[in-house]
């Protein structure tokens, strides 16, 4: 199993409706993302704006894939890519740059 970790950001004005929508994901949208192979996915968020994100997954590239093939994820990055700082013209799951595992202890 493969485990993700990637950064973005969330603009300052945009931080408490960025929390509240995602305490109401659409069902569509989890459907998709746990048929695509994302799971153990958790997203954290500082008061900087900072979004951690984590999954596991066997295949990364595969699973974003299988995402990006979905109408809801067109449907769900199109709204939510107002709320991000930096992504130069991407979708913000395109944004996502995993980070490399230094460590892990099992």
């Amino acid at each position: 199993m493969q485990r993700v970790c990637f950064l973005l950001k969330v603009r300052a004005d945009r931080l408490d409706e960025y929390r509240e929508r995602h305490a109401a994901v659409w069902p569509d949208m989890l459907d998709a993302l746990g048929a695509a192979g994302w799971h153990n996915y958790s997203l954290f968020l500082g008061d900087d704006g900072l979004v951690v994100g984590y999954l596991e997954t066997g295949d990364f590239a595969a699973a974003r894939a299988a995402m990006e093939a979905t109408d809801v994820n067109a449907r769900w990055q199109a709204e939510m890519a107002p709320f991000f700082d930096s992504l130069d013209g991407a979708r913000p799951d395109e944004a996502m740059r995993p980070l490399a595992e230094v460590f892990h202890l099992a």
